[in-house]
């Protein structure tokens, strides 16, 4: 490669050596068995075995993204592995932004605090430069080759200089041509200095790498070493058929066994003999971590165009929908509609739900595996979790506003004064508030776009069903009571009836159905409008609490 780097010290690889390294599941099913090995600092080097061989997982173990059941990692004779850059199967930067804007703000996430604007944007334009990558610079990441995306993943991680570089399956799913341009790429930096380990299937691979490992279906160290070795201790001129002599042994350990004998001699030369010096990363602040999320946040929605329709279009397709539904004049005092009431303030409360949990509920799923990457970089939950309410809560303001201003314009909301209006909106909104909360805990449950899909049905049905709208909650069994508790649009219905004064309406309107429909009601609508508030603000703690606990709990270190 041409690129000049005279501003950046050149990178030091780090060395790594496992002990009895093991991995089992729940079950006690060995995924990895004794796995000891030793990879030297520069050393570029290939994990092959069968489906279900443990590669990923060793790899895991490797990058600290998995704590071991048994044996021990170490790098350069230490626990810390410094800085460390790993590249999962997926796609680990977001395709809506331009590829120089996503390393941006990858290099604010991950460089120290104190590094300036232009620091940041030499170290961008470097990465770029040196990944061929530097005139895909303004282009959406989602427009990429498969091979660019799959580059440009790497230069998220090259932004830190790690010393370590592991990368699961690089070339999965990528043409000959371009597979061999990425393990060029791969090559260059183990000469700079990296010491890079890839996972993969395609044996071809294996030529371009210093060091070949090789596991057999159990998880056990079958082969360490050069490929030429490879060929020699299996004895095949290819290895493509290694397979095949693995699954030809007489019995399970065959090959482990006979690796063991001459191990100690086969790796003594690639013991690591000097530290590195790669220093762990320092994390980035909380506040910076927000405000770099946040920003990135609003970017990716602002560029989406389908997003962006879906966010400010559904609320124009409710308020439509309301228009044609609801005549007005149903909160006239002298000839009120009750029936009407209770529908016009039930669908407000529960437009507000559906705008908060829609606009939550695919914005962790689609990105769980940027989110898990970003968390080995130092990114913390909170700023993580408060830069999605940033900015997801003013649209939500905004189309709250707009939906009550509008209604209220056409006559479908009580003639109330601004006081009571400002509280209407205050109810509305933080039922939103709850219902993106929801939203983004059921976001965080869920593996991919289709379950959260699949969910919608699920969160919305209750929510019209045991609010008390349809059916009195003192009127329901006894478990439907109790249900309604659980609610967070109950608590908005009866709220937005307490202030648009439908006790009153009822009780002194002109209508014979007021009275009547009163008393099924109960106290519902007595309530202090504070309570409810204080209900709704606490589905809010609840709901982005229990996110934050799930999201710790899928982190595979447990470390939340």
């Amino acid at each position: 490669m041409t690129t000049e780097q005279t501003t950046t010290p050149p990178r030091t690889g780090v060395g790594i050596a496992t002990n009895g390294l093991g991995q089992s599941v729940r079950g006690g099913r060995q995924i990895l068995d004794d796995v000891s090995l030793a990879i030297a600092p520069g050393e570029l080097v290939a994990i092959i075995g069968a489906s279900g061989a443990g590669k990923t997982t060793l790899l895991e173990l490797l990058g600290g993204v998995r704590r071991p059941t048994a044996g021990t990692v170490t790098y350069d004779g230490t626990a810390d592995p410094g800085a460390i850059g790993f590249v999962p199967q997926d796609d680990i930067i977001h395709r809506e932004l331009p590829l120089a804007r996503t390393l941006r703000y990858a290099a604010r996430l991950r460089l120290p605090s104190g590094t300036g604007t232009a620091e940041v944007g030499d170290r961008v334009a470097e990465v770029l430069a040196e990944l061929r990558l530097s005139e895909r610079a303004d282009t959406p990441v989602g427009l990429l080759s498969g091979g660019e995306r799959k580059r440009a993943s790497i230069a998220v991680e090259l932004l830190t200089r790690p010393g370590v570089f592991l990368l699961d399956e690089p070339t999965s799913g990528l043409d000959p041509a371009i597979a061999v341009e990425l393990l060029q790429v791969l090559r260059t930096l183990a000469d700079a200095g990296t010491t890079v380990v890839l996972t993969t299937h395609q044996i071809t691979d294996v030529d371009h790498c210093d060091r070949v490992v090789v596991l057999t279906r159990d998880g056990r160290l079958a082969f360490s070493g050069t490929p030429a070795a490879a060929r020699e201790f299996f004895g095949l001129r290819s290895l493509v058929e290694v397979h095949l002599r693995l699954d030809e042994a007489t019995h399970p350990t065959q090959w482990p066994d006979r690796f063991a004998e001459q191990r100690r001699d086969a790796e003594s030369a690639a013991r690591p003999t000097h530290a590195g010096d790669s220093a762990a990363p320092v994390p980035v602040g909380r506040l910076r971590q927000w405000s770099v999320l946040t920003a990135r946040n609003a970017e990716i929605v602002a560029r989406n165009r389908l997003t962006l329709a879906i966010l400010l279009g559904s609320p124009l397709m409710v308020l439509g929908m309301f228009a044609l539904l609801f005549r007005p004049g149903a909160f006239e005092p002298s000839r009120p509609s009750p029936t009407v009431t209770v529908m016009i303030l039930f669908w407000i409360a529960f437009g507000g739900f559906f705008f908060g949990l829609t606009y939550g509920l695919l914005q962790i799923c689609t990105e769980l595996p940027i989110l898990r990457r970003e968390r080995l970089a130092g990114v913390r939950l909170v700023p993580y979790l408060m830069g999605k309410v940033a900015v997801l809560l003013p649209l939500l303001a905004l189309v709250d506003l707009a939906l009550l201003g509008v209604l209220r314009g056409i006559d479908r909301l009580p003639p109330v004064d601004g006081p009571d209006f400002a509280a209407l909106y205050a109810t509305l909104l933080l039922s939103s508030t709850a219902a993106l909360a929801l939203g983004l805990l059921c976001s965080a449950a869920v593996s991919d776009a289709a379950q959260a899909t699949l969910m919608l049905p699920m969160l919305c049905f209750p929510q019209v069903l045991f609010v008390g709208a349809i059916l009195p909650v003192p009127a329901m069994a006894v478990g439907g009571q109790w249900l309604s508790f659980a609610m967070s649009n109950r608590w908005a219905f009866e709220a937005l009836g307490h202030t648009a004064g439908v006790e009153r309406l009822w009780r002194d309107g002109g209508s014979p159905l007021g009275p009547p429909l009163l008393a099924t009601y109960g106290d519902s609508f007595s309530r202090p409008v504070w309570v409810n508030w204080l209900v709704l603000g606490g589905f809010v703690v609840l709901f982005l609490s229990a996110t934050w606990a799930v999201l710790a709990r899928r982190d595979s270190r447990g470390n939340p």
